[in-house]
């Protein structure tokens, strides 16, 4: 064992500790079941845990099997996942469900491999299900993870970087323990995500391995882990319209791949030309400003102005709807991104629910 698999040995009796006296209370860790491993690793990639509590506990209230993801419509699969972003997730979880009850009679596969093989499940994900929910003895390498062995080591690789990212896997793969490989890897996520913080303020006085933490010991916790640097993001100005008729709201369905694929959206265009009204055939008997926004996305970021039209009829572009309120709560799945105008949408359903 060379000198960075006996430093990660040490840690681990100290982690497993830690973690048994010190870990969260999650709705996903009362119950180590496959599915809940799954659904949970795969809501909170990405995605803050206080974010994640509520729509699991939804999720597993209507689909609390791989059969019940399975034959979900879409639209109710989009509409329990509205919020949460990434919308593909959600969709690769029901492609990975379909696989599941196709291949493995509803029941989640036990090898690592099987489970990799599912849609959407790439390593890190079965590392984790495999640990947690199966007890196998592989590594869950995520971005916690790697800060956390990056400041133990000192490493100052780019922990961005495949090569990196299978080096300290096999690290690990080196010193798990084989008794309690899924409460290692969660001690290893756990401490990265309330103790070992990232951008250089990480609670080292509350960590149970600062006396073997190279980043702690040599005052580096600022410097690591190293990371390249994010590309710019690209700002798109948008003018998104609000058209309303007799108390419904016009919705638009984005393409089937690309951005936000396949879901609701208020109709907005990059030019801000009030023509594209007239492009879509619909006459207005009155529009006004009604608010902006700003929605970052992972590439782009998008600046948006709103205009509420009051639609002179109820005539749309085809592949077009009208919703009401009610339909906007519990059937149409409109992403993030717009919801800045929910209020000024809800307002104008109220004050222009007939003709004026």
């Amino acid at each position: 064992m060379d000198t960075q698999e006996c430093k990660l040995g040490r840690a681990v009796f100290p982690l497993l500790k830690w973690y048994q006296e010190n870990a969260r209370v999650l709705p996903w860790r009362t119950d180590h079941s496959p599915y809940r491993v799954w659904v949970s690793e795969i809501m909170l990639q990405q995605t803050r845990v206080a974010a994640v509590i509520g729509y699991f506990e939804r999720f597993m209230a209507v689909l609390p099997t791989p059969q019940a993801l399975a034959e979900v419509p879409e639209d109710g699969l989009m509409k329990l996942w509205q919020g949460l972003g990434y919308y593909n997730r959600a969709r690769n979880l029901q492609k990975a469900a379909r696989q599941i009850v196709a291949d493995y009679g509803g029941e989640m596969p036990s090898d690592y491999d099987a489970i990799r093989a599912l849609s959407g499940v790439g390593d890190y994900t079965a590392g984790a299900i495999a640990s947690i929910a199966f007890g196998v003895p592989v590594p869950a390498v995520d971005g916690n993870v790697l800060r956390v062995i990056s400041r133990i080591l000192g490493d100052a690789r780019d922990i961005s970087r495949q090569d990196t990212k299978n080096a300290v896997r096999e690290l690990l793969l080196a010193v798990i323990p084989r008794e309690a490989p899924g409460q290692f890897n969660q001690a290893l996520m756990e401490l990265g995500a309330v103790v070992c913080l990232p951008n250089g303020m990480p609670l080292c006085e509350q960590c149970p391995v600062q006396e073997l933490c190279t980043a702690h010991l040599e005052g580096r916790t600022a410097e690591l882990p190293v990371k390249a640097a994010k590309k710019k993001r690209r700002i798109e100005e948008r003018q998104v319209w609000l058209i309303f008729h007799n108390g419904r709201v016009a919705l638009r369905r984005r393409p089937s791949k690309g951005l936000l694929a396949g879901l609701w959206e208020y109709p907005n265009e990059l030019s801000d030309a009030m023509d594209w009204l007239e492009r879509w055939n619909i006459s207005a008997i009155s529009w006004e400003k009604a608010g902006t926004g700003k929605h970052i996305f992972t590439h782009i970021e998008w600046h948006m102005t709103a205009e509420a039209v009051y639609a002179e009829t109820d005539e749309l572009p085809d592949g077009w709807i009208w919703a009401s309120a009610r339909e906007l709560e519990q059937v149409y799945a409109v992403p993030n991104a717009f919801q800045s105008f929910q209020p000024a949408v809800m307002e104008r359903l109220e004050k222009w629910s007939v003709t004026t």
